[in-house]
């Protein structure tokens, strides 16, 4: 997976034109990968097909 991070960080570096120093490397690997895994989290929970989607959101 380091090498898919390595090339996503380079590409999203580039295309927001934002410069990406090697120090910086290592925290923003960990950060994608802890990103990553919450993702799976969230897309690995089970949802009933007959779900809606709620219309408004508030707190």
């Amino acid at each position: 997976m380091a090498d898919h991070l390595d090339d996503y960080m380079n590409a999203a570096a580039s295309a927001m034109a934002l410069p990406l120093e090697e120090a910086w490397r290592p925290a923003v690997r960990a950060n994608l990968e802890v990103s990553l895994r919450l993702a799976k989290l969230v897309d690995d929970f089970p949802l009933p097909d007959d779900v809606a989607s709620a219309a408004v959101y508030s707190t």
